[in-house]
């Protein structure tokens, strides 16, 4: 039955990665310029300045759109079948509240060296995540997996409350504001330097999850039954959980907090597909990615002024969310 279901599930697959790249072909097209809300072919081959801003300015942010849509649906998927619960994603385990930290940090301690932002949010979104490990291996009670919850609510809490000591100082006029937008998400300073500096990161991280994506089948058993049936259960779900949180500290600390992604993407994936992580990894990756590059499309195009891409995702994860739980089935 399984197999039926894994061979029944590729169609469907290629059918999402054709629209996937329709979607990036048409939002190549879709923006403020030269008048709301669609740019002709013609108009992009004989105007310059259109062809300076898709391919200096569009066709980066785009590009990173669908690496931040990949990496955090693959990582809420990894993270939620290793720890057998729905309701994990990718930033619990203390690292998009390091990197917000790191962020905030770096808004105030160097002022005016804004290519800093981006180092030190990675660095402390690393830093949340050995905290975690760290007092996980102290905590006496409990399993593995569930200390490992546990530090991670509380480095998060940590991170959480000096963040919130970072905004109680920082300049009300300039560096506050900063700090406010980057936590909001967005990729309006997005460009070609900050794109390529993600990549590898990316990359290294997506390419291991896909590798051992059927492995995460034996994963989420439990240690007993996936060491009897050949894997290193604690070797193994380091190495995902260290790619998992790789690819989160690599696109958060050039978008900053985009939420529910990695929440929600799994959830609608496993109600097409099954929980079955051949299939779910690489839907989650291109449904994930689409999902951002329409919200992204939408926060530069359907105003004026910008709306944060971590508005968009809240509002439409958490509306798409409620009628799951409305539906009555379980994700």
């Amino acid at each position: 039955m399984a197999q039926n279901n894994h061979q029944t599930a590729r169609p469907t697959i290629v059918w999402l990665a054709v629209a996937f790249f329709l979607l990036i072909l048409l939002a190549v097209f879709i923006g403020r310029y030269p008048g709301p809300f669609l740019m002709s072919p013609g108009r992009l081959l004989n105007d310059a300045l259109a062809q300076r801003l898709v391919f200096n300015l569009r066709l980066p942010r785009i590009l990173t759109a669908v690496l931040l849509g990949m990496s955090l649906s693959a990582a809420g998927a990894v993270l939620q079948m290793i720890f057998g619960n729905p309701l994990v994603e990718p930033g619990f385990l203390g690292v998009s509240q390091g990197a917000a930290f790191g962020a905030a940090f770096s808004i105030i301690t160097f002022s005016g060296m804004t290519w800093l932002v981006q180092p030190v949010a990675a660095l402390f979104a690393f830093v949340g995540l050995g905290l975690s490990y760290l007092v996980a291996r102290h905590v006496r009670f409990g399993g593995w997996l569930l200390r490992l919850i546990l530090a991670g609510i509380a480095v998060s809490a940590l991170f959480s409350a000096g963040l919130g000591i970072l905004k109680y100082v920082a300049d009300p006029l300039s560096q506050l504001p900063e700090i406010t937008f980057w936590m909001l998400g967005g990729l309006w300073t997005l460009n070609w330097p900050k794109f390529l500096s993600i990549v590898p990161a990316v990359l290294l991280g997506l390419s291991v999850i896909w590798l051992m994506r059927w492995r995460l089948n034996l994963l989420s058993l439990n240690d007993q039954t996936a060491f009897s049936l050949g894997t290193a259960p604690a070797r193994e779900r380091l190495i995902l959980l260290t790619m998992a949180v790789l690819v989160t500290a690599a696109v958060v600390s050039v978008a900053g907090i985009v939420s529910w992604v990695g929440l929600i993407i799994p959830h609608i994936v496993r109600r097409v597909f099954g929980a079955d992580a051949r299939e779910l990894i690489p839907a989650s990756m291109l449904i994930g990615a689409m999902f951002t590059l329409v919200c992204d499309t939408l926060a530069r195009t359907i105003f004026p002024g910008e709306v944060p891409l971590g508005i968009l995702t809240s509002l439409i994860g958490a509306s798409v969310f409620l009628y799951l739980m409305h539906a009555g089935k379980r994700p």
